[in-house]
């Protein structure tokens, strides 16, 4: 009798879940309708607000790290950018500092999550160390890239030169987008713009939904694939570097959040079931994992938000082939992580410094002075 009521009992969570999980889907695909609907009724001083502030590459790349910082989602910035170029917006060039500062500013995660082990000396260090490793990979890399982007129009070129190798017709019409419609929000996108005519309140309201559905995805996801694998994950994923690599990559592009995955490292090194070397390429692959998210909006919108897509891409596999490449920078990467957690226990003033002033207060004061 026990026995079949806990199996009811478990359908019954099974189909809540499931039905969550729809209701998460839908109001992602209504987000995009809405947004892409906002950016397209913005008035021409609005629109020129936005092509303004983004057409500062260093403005550009501060508003994607600030703005993924503060709702610590890379993915709910990326989809936004895929959206704005997709409706023309802004342009290709202008679009790629922001994802580049959103992978900046979707690492705060996993090292706020070490800060929990403040009061454990030996533990903090390593989940200092475990945390901060996905920063420096990302911050080093712009440091290759940006400069590149600005002066030459690296990504943009490459991912240029990938549409017409595709043979993909790129276009800011939106009425050339691709015909893939899971589910037509057409006629409640029409029925909130004649109930709420403000295109700024209607992107809004579009960003606060897109920000909901992709916690609610992820979240699910997570608790029914990676919550449950956890004591495997300690034993089997670190073996070696390509099954580490490999299961940053499945994992992030399943749950739609490096945040999440690479967070998970943080109590595995800290406690002392998985080492640093060995969880590195677990965040290296995190970071293409986490550049399905643009693929998937890509699909539900105009062809041009291809090419974003494509650079976002680009730029998560430049820097891993950068690191994977030498078995010095992948030296380095841990060694320097490890050195950034030594000091922060000896000084644990210097990791709240750190997260104020890379995350907040310099992408802030940059953002206001200009």
């Amino acid at each position: 009798m026990d026995f079949s009521l806990q199996i009811t009992n478990n359908n019954k969570t099974i189909i809540a879940k499931t039905a969550f999980f729809l209701f998460g889907l839908f109001l992602f695909l209504f987000a995009l309708d809405l947004m892409g609907s906002s950016f397209q009724h913005l008035s021409k001083d609005s629109l020129r607000s936005i092509i303004n502030a983004a057409s500062n590459p260093f403005i550009g790349l501060f508003i994607g790290l600030l703005v993924t910082a503060l709702i610590q989602s890379s993915s709910t910035t990326t989809t936004m950018v895929v959206t704005a170029v997709a409706t023309g917006s802004i342009t290709l060039h202008n679009a790629i500092p922001i994802i580049m500062g959103a992978n900046v500013g979707t690492t705060i995660t996993s090292t706020i999550i070490a800060l929990g082990y403040i009061g454990k000396k030996t533990e903090f260090e390593r989940a200092i160390s475990a945390g901060v490793i996905h920063d420096i990979f990302n911050i080093s890399i712009i440091f290759l890239l940006f400069p590149l982007e600005y002066k030459y129009s690296l990504l943009t070129n490459s991912a240029e030169y990938f549409i017409d190798l595709l043979n993909i017709s790129a276009t800011d019409d939106v009425s050339t987008a691709i015909k893939f419609k899971l589910f037509d929000f057409s006629w409640l996108v029409q029925l909130f713009d004649k109930l709420m005519p403000s295109a700024i309140l209607n992107l809004l309201l579009s960003f606060i939904l897109l920000f909901a559905s992709i916690k609610i995805i992820s979240k699910l996801i997570y608790n029914f694939i990676i919550g449950r694998a956890e004591n495997r994950l300690q034993r089997y994923v670190f073996n070696d570097n390509f099954q580490s690599f490999s299961w940053g990559a499945l994992a992030t592009a399943v749950v739609q959040s490096s945040s999440i995955t690479t967070s998970l490292i943080v109590p595995l090194v800290a406690t002392g079931k998985a080492n640093l070397k060995k969880v590195m390429p677990f965040v290296l692959g995190a970071n293409i994992g986490t550049t399905v998210t643009a693929f998937i909006a890509v699909l539900y919108q105009s062809q041009t938000a291809i090419s974003i897509a494509i650079a976002h891409l680009l730029f998560n596999v430049i820097g891993v082939v950068f690191y994977l490449s030498s078995p010095v920078l992948r030296q380095f990467l841990v060694w320097a992580a490890s050195k950034f957690g030594h000091i922060a226990e000896r000084y644990k003033f210097t990791i709240f410094i750190y997260i104020l002033l890379v995350f907040f207060i310099i992408p802030f004061l940059l953002i206001f002075l200009n």
